[in-house]
C-alpha cells in the first residue's frame, strides 16, 4: 500500500465530521474523546484545539503522545494519525484561524456559548495509517484551478487602473471559480478599519461599508495577516457579522447618527474565506468570498485566492506610485456658468469626522469625505474641475497618512458612492494620477461645526 501523506488526509481536516482523539495517562489508563478541530499547519504538523481543562489535556501534558481517528467526508475512508505534542500557542495566525473556524463549527452544533478556544496545541505528525475498508468513490475532479489562476493572473497583468484590477479579480472569481459572492476591502491604517471598494453578487454593492480590524473573519484575516476559512455557519452565531461601523463618540453631538453604509454580506452564510492582501510585508486589505453552501471552499480554493490576492495587492501597491506631476492649477474648465438649472444639491460637511450628507442622505465619511469637500469648495470658488493626486497628498488638511495613504482606493470608493447615491456628481479618471470632478447642477455647501 502506498505511503499516506498529510496531503491525502487534508480533506478530513475541514471539520465536517468530528475527529476522535485517544490519549494515555501517566499510569497507562487510556482516554478517548471527540475533538472539534484538527488544523493543517504544514506537511509535518497539525494543530488541535485546546478548549477544556479535561482528562485529554492532563494526559497530553503527562504523556505527549496521541492518536487521532479521521473520516474522509466524501469517500468515508478512515485514517489514523500518530502525533507527538510540541507546544501550545495562544496567539498568532494559527490560533486566530482556529478561533475563527471554531466559532463556525460551534454555531453549526448550537454550542457557541460552550466552545471557547484556549489555545492551539501544535503536534508533529509521526505517522499516518490508511485503515482497511471499502471507501466510496472519490468526487469527480474539479476544473483546473491552476488554469483559473493563469487566466486571473493574465487579467490582472493587463489592468492599468485600480478599478480594472478589482474588476479582473472579481471576474476571475465569478467566471473561472464559480464564486458568485465576493468583496474586496482596503485597510485604512489611520483608523484601523477596512472599507469595501468592490463587491460581486449582492443586492446592494455595500461600497463604503466598514469593518473594524479584528471583527469577524474579515477583520481577523487582516489583523493576523493569515487566511481564515469557515466551512459551517448558521444564523445562531453570526461570527462575521460584527461589522457595523456606526458613529463613534468623537464629540459628534450635532451630526446625524446614521453615518454607516449597510454591510452587503449574505444573511446566512455557511462557508466563508477571507484572504489578506499582502504586499512588501504589509496588509493592504482583504479578499473575501462566501457561500450559502457547507464545505464550499477547499484548501485548494484558499491556495488559489492567496496567490491571486498577492498579485492584486502588488497591483494596488503599484498604483499608489504616481509619476511626478505639478499640482493642478486653477485653469480647469469653468463649468458653473453652463450648469443646467434645477434645485441645488444641499451638501453638508461635518469636519469632526469628515461626514458628508447630500440632500440629508448620508454619502461618505473620513478622508474620502474630506476630499470631496475640498473638491467642491475649489470648484465653487474658481470653477476648477481638473485635479491631480499629488496636490491632494500635499494638502495636510485632508488627513492622509504619510505612508500607505491608499489615495487611489479612496478616490475609487468616492467615485462609486457618488455613482450610486448622487449621479449629479462624479469623478472621472483622466490619466495617471489625474482626475476630473463633474458637477451636473448647482450646489450649496454648508460646513457644520
Amino acid at each position: 500500500m502506498n505511503a499516506v501523506t498529510l496531503g491525502e488526509v487534508r480533506p478530513c481536516l475541514e471539520g465536517a465530521i468530528p475527529a476522535i482523539m485517544a490519549t494515555c495517562a501517566a499510569d497507562g489508563t487510556p482516554n478517548v474523546a471527540y475533538i472539534s478541530q484538527v488544523f493543517y499547519v504544514d506537511e509535518r504538523h497539525v494543530a488541535l484545539s485546546f478548549q477544556f481543562f479535561n482528562k485529554t489535556r492532563q494526559n497530553i501534558l503527562a504523556h505527549p503522545r496521541a492518536t487521532v481517528l479521521l473520516l474522509h467526508p466524501v469517500t468515508a475512508q478512515f485514517y489514523r494519525l500518530h502525533l507527538g505534542y510540541l507546544r501550545t500557542e495562544n496567539g498568532g495566525p494559527v490560533f486566530e484561524s482556529m478561533k475563527a473556524q471554531l466559532a463556525g463549527i460551534a454555531s453549526h452544533s448550537g454550542m457557541a456559548s460552550v466552545f471557547v478556544l484556549r489555545g492551539a496545541d501544535v503536534y508533529e505528525v509521526l505517522g499516518i495509517e490508511r485503515l482497511d475498508g471499502q471507501p466510496l468513490p472519490a468526487a469527480a475532479p474539479r476544473c483546473s484551478l491552476l488554469g483559473a489562476l493563469r487566466r486571473g493572473s493574465s487579467r490582472l497583468a493587463q489592468a492599468t487602473t485600480l478599478a480594472a484590477a478589482l474588476e479582473a479579480t472579481l471576474q476571475t472569481l465569478e467566471q473561472d471559480m464559480d464564486i458568485p459572492h465576493a468583496m474586496v476591502l482596503i485597510l485604512d491604517p489611520a483608523t484601523q478599519r477596512l472599507y469595501t471598494v468592490a463587491s460581486l453578487g449582492y443586492a446592494t454593492s455595500g461600497v463604503g461599508s466598514e469593518i473594524a480590524l479584528g471583527d469577524g473573519v474579515i477583520g481577523v484575516a487582516a489583523r493576523e495577516g493569515t487566511p481564515v476559512r469557515i466551512m459551517h455557519m448558521t444564523s445562531a452565531y453570526l461570527y462575521s457579522q460584527a461589522v457595523r461601523s456606526g458613529l463613534e463618540d468623537r464629540g459628534l453631538l450635532d451630526a446625524p447618527a446614521c453615518t454607516e453604509i449597510p454591510y452587503p454580506g449574505l444573511p446566512e452564510p455557511h462557508s466563508q474565506l477571507a484572504v489578506p492582501l499582502r504586499s512588501a510585508g504589509r496588509v493592504l486589505g482583504v479578499l473575501f468570498v462566501e457561500s450559502p453552501q457547507d464545505l464550499r471552499f477547499s484548501f485548494e480554493d484558499e491556495d488559489l485566492l492567496v496567490t491571486l490576492g498577492g498579485q492584486l495587492a502588488a497591483a494596488i501597491d503599484l498604483m499608489q506610485e504616481e509619476p511626478e506631476a505639478a499640482a493642478a492649477t486653477g485653469d480647469g474648465e469653468a463649468t458653473l456658468a453652463t450648469l443646467p438649472q434645477g434645485p441645488a444639491l444641499q451638501v453638508r460637511y461635518y469636519p469632526a469626522n469628515g461626514s458628508v450628507f447630500i440632500d440629508n442622505a448620508y454619502l461618505i465619511k473620513g478622508v474620502a469625505g474630506a476630499i470631496l469637500w475640498k473638491l467642491l469648495q475649489d470648484h465653487q470658488r474658481s470653477g476648477r474641475s481638473e485635479f491631480c493626486n499629488r496636490e491632494l497628498r500635499l494638502d495636510t488638511s485632508l488627513g492622509l497618512p504619510d505612508v500607505a495613504d491608499n489615495l487611489e482606493a479612496r478616490l475609487l470608493l468616492l467615485s462609486r458612492r457618488l455613482q450610486e447615491q448622487c449621479p449629479k456628481l462624479c469623478i472621472e479618471k483622466t490619466g495617471r494620477g489625474r482626475f476630473r470632478l463633474c458637477v451636473g447642477g448647482p450646489v450649496e455647501l454648508q460646513a457644520v461645526a
